[in-house]
């Protein structure tokens, strides 16, 4: 249970805070409206992560797509840099 706390909580928070920053790096729209857009749609991606990862009956399914999202997400925004 810990394991599936640690992954909702932190695990959750990282992978919506990757897809955030990805997100509002590839919209086209100016910097600023995108950067709002996607943090107004990462806190209803962190509920649903949190949500789902104590829906879903097995740890190692959760942990792996939680956690391999946060990893892709931000490795993807790292290699994209900064917004031109």
């Amino acid at each position: 249970m810990a394991a599936r706390c640690l992954t909702a909580l932190i695990g959750g928070y990282a992978a919506a805070a990757g897809v955030a920053t990805l997100s509002a790096r590839l919209l086209p729209i100016a910097r600023a409206e995108a950067t709002g857009w996607a943090m107004i749609l990462s806190f209803l991606l962190y509920a649903v992560i949190g949500l789902w990862c104590f829906h879903e009956a097995r740890l190692w399914r959760v942990a792996a797509i939680v956690w391999g999202m946060a990893l892709l997400s931000i490795g993807a925004a790292v290699l994209l840099g900064v917004r031109p």
